[in-house]
């Protein structure tokens, strides 16, 4: 799964790492919960390849309330295509997210340790993700869209693997055009993009349990477990 990731970039980076013509200003942060408003990679119906800011949490089309989005920020990579929450999504709305780490959270005798993920040699992970627009049922043209998406997950690879059970899909740069391409809505073809990632791609580190309180911010949260904690 993926609760909680690090968006610490700036959009000047973002524009010019995944060849975007636009991005919207958000600010740096350590913390990202579901439910917070992400910067999301897509293509639009002309083609265009744009960041736009999206609610962290899918909101399906068919929903009649936003209150399904919560529960729905990951989506199984396994069965993608047979959930009514997901598979139009998985065939037209696909995006990427954009993390420049991620947190998850390792099972030990003496509770739940943090963990950070980080790229080697890149400045972001290309997390795979959906989304949607939603609007109430009803509205008229002039009601505002909710969009909305989610994090598609994944078997863990050798790395994540004593840590967590699952972890996002990790999309190398060679897959970005065809995973965000509108025009390829196959199964069998959007499925093949969606294996654990190269393991030495990753690093890995324990950090403080501080990380587990949706409120806390700051660089600090991605020093190792024992780095000296700074001023």
């Amino acid at each position: 799964m993926c609760g909680r990731y690090v968006v610490a970039y700036d959009p000047a980076t973002l524009v010019e790492g995944f060849s975007l013509i636009r991005a919207p200003v958000f600010p740096r942060r350590w913390n990202v919960a579901p439910q917070s408003d992400v910067p999301v990679v897509h293509e639009t119906r002309e083609g265009e390849r744009v960041a736009t800011l999206m609610r962290w949490g899918l909101v399906p089309r068919w929903a009649r309330d936003p209150s399904a989005g919560p529960q729905l920020h990951n989506a199984r990579a396994e069965g993608l295509f047979d959930r009514p929450s997901f598979r139009q999504a998985a065939r037209r709305r696909r995006c990427l997210l954009p993390a420049s780490a991620f947190y998850e959270w390792q099972a030990t005798s003496s509770g739940k340790q943090p963990w950070a993920v980080a790229p080697v040699g890149e400045p972001f992970f290309a997390m795979a993700g959906l989304f949607e627009a939603w609007r109430p049922p009803g509205a008229d043209d002039a009601t505002p869209w909710l969009l909305s998406c989610c994090v598609v997950t994944t078997a863990a690879n050798a790395l994540m693997a004593p840590i967590h059970d699952r972890m996002p899909v990790l999309l190398p740069r060679s897959q970005w055009s065809a995973w965000l391409d509108r025009r390829q809505q196959e199964p069998a073809a959007v499925a093949a993009m969606l294996a654990p990632p190269d393991a030495a791609a990753m690093r890995a580190w324990p950090v403080s349990k501080a990380v587990n309180r949706g409120a806390a911010e700051g660089e600090a949260l991605l020093a190792p477990l024992d780095a000296p904690a700074g001023p």
